[in-house]
């Protein structure tokens, strides 16, 4: 798997271990080992400016995931010799923004963070939670995917 980590913000924590949570993701979800995704850590400045342009919603997030693919759960493309590698996306967390936020879910830091980390992951893959059915099939497979690595909410 490739992923790329860029850290653009000053929240001390382990880039090493989100980069591995997000392996560990596309291999259980059955990418191709060439899937491309990249993870970027920003501040709530630039998160706020990616939501307003983006979103149209004012302030920071915690979370935004921008995907490249229409993907269905479980159902990826595999790439053909000499054909690029399967791109799906981009997902930027705000640090500063999960940090906050952790204490009100009653989570640390680093769990809140590893959960948003699979969850913009998964939203790259065609996860979604817009219904009561969709938002329980993401959440079962959050918690199965973060066990992996031994982090529970």
């Amino acid at each position: 798997m490739n992923v790329f980590v860029s850290d653009e913000q000053d929240e001390p924590l382990d880039a090493a271990g989100l980069r591995h949570m997000a392996e560990v993701v596309l291999a259980a979800e059955g990418l191709p080992e060439t899937t491309e995704v990249a993870v970027l850590l920003v501040s709530a400045d630039q998160i706020a400016e990616y939501n307003a342009r983006f979103m149209d919603r004012d302030g920071p997030t915690d979370v935004l995931a921008f995907p490249l693919e229409d993907l269905q759960p479980g159902r990826y493309p595999t790439p053909g010799p000499g054909e690029p590698p399967l791109g799906i996306g981009d997902v930027f967390l705000c640090p500063s923004e999960i940090k906050r936020r952790a204490p009100a879910m009653g989570v640390v830091f680093e769990d809140f963070l590893y959960l948003l980390a699979v969850h913009g992951i998964l939203h790259l893959l065609g996860y979604e939670h817009d219904d009561e059915e969709s938002a329980t099939r993401m959440e079962r497979r959050e918690e199965e995917l973060l066990a992996m690595v031994g982090r529970a909410l």
